[in-house]
């Protein structure tokens, strides 16, 4: 099954305006017709705008790092689906393990959030992934199986596609650890079987299921050799531009 490998840069809470501007410019002047690999930029919020009018018609695609499931009203800081097409974005990461872990958010959200994000043509990017202590206890499987489960509830099989899963081992996000080539492709291909049990084999081949924790340069090519290994979820070293570029380049070095 072909499927089209993304990579995404998500800057989190990071880079002044004027960093933005100039990573994103040099960003498109390598990346700008690269048709190869997917790519997407995750800016904080402030910066949406701004950079959407820099990306124009490039092969590089905008996404946001969190919204809400409401398309508008009362709900303070919160940003809506509308609002975020809107600016130009195409993209938006749902369920990252440090709105889990530092915001309270659930898989019933993030449920939520998926169905509104289909609902106005973004693409959801789910992630999902276990602690540190869950793996060590066997439990890695369980809580993914069950984050997935919860994330997918009432969306139907149709809709799946549109969808890309981020399978991000919370133990390796921001600590240097990487899940070795082996611990990754295991997952994904259990991903994937969690998919054929809850939609069908077709759906679930057709998703993509990117890896996300401490990807560099040095370790995305061997990465992107497993099989269902179909992008990165790229964190701290997408902070760099010529580090991402590396890294979306990752048949060319």
């Amino acid at each position: 099954m072909l499927r089209k490998s993304i990579m995404g840069g998500n800057w989190k809470m990071n880079k002044s305006l004027q960093e933005a501007t100039e990573f994103t410019k040099k960003l498109i002047s390598e990346l700008g017709t690269y048709r190869d690999v997917e790519t997407v930029i995750f800016p904080p919020f402030p910066y949406l705008k701004m950079i959407s009018s820099l990306l124009g018609e490039t092969d590089v695609a905008l996404g946001a790092q969190n919204m809400f499931w409401e398309e508008k009203g009362a709900y303070t800081g919160e940003v809506s689906p509308l609002m975020l097409m809107d600016v130009g974005c195409r993209y938006v990461i749902l369920g990252h393990s440090e709105r889990r872990q530092y915001f309270g958010e659930t898989d019933e959200g993030i449920n939520k959030k998926i169905k509104a994000a289909l609902k106005f043509q973004l693409t959801p990017l789910v992630c999902v992934g276990e602690k540190l202590e869950e793996r060590k206890k066997g439990l890695a499987k369980e809580i993914v199986k069950s984050q997935l489960t919860k994330c997918f509830t009432g969306i139907n099989s149709s809709e799946v596609p549109q969808i890309v899963i981020a399978y991000e081992p919370v133990w390796a996000i921001g600590t240097g650890e990487t899940a070795t080539p082996k611990q990754a492709q295991d997952m994904h291909q259990f991903i994937r079987e969690i998919l054929q049990e809850i939609f069908d084999k077709k759906t679930a081949n057709l998703v993509r299921v990117q890896y996300g924790g401490s990807v560099k340069p040095d370790n995305i090519k061997e990465l992107m050799q497993e099989p269902d290994i179909d992008g990165a979820l790229v964190g701290g070293a997408s902070l760099d531009v010529d580090s991402f570029i590396k890294i979306v380049k990752y048949g060319e070095f």
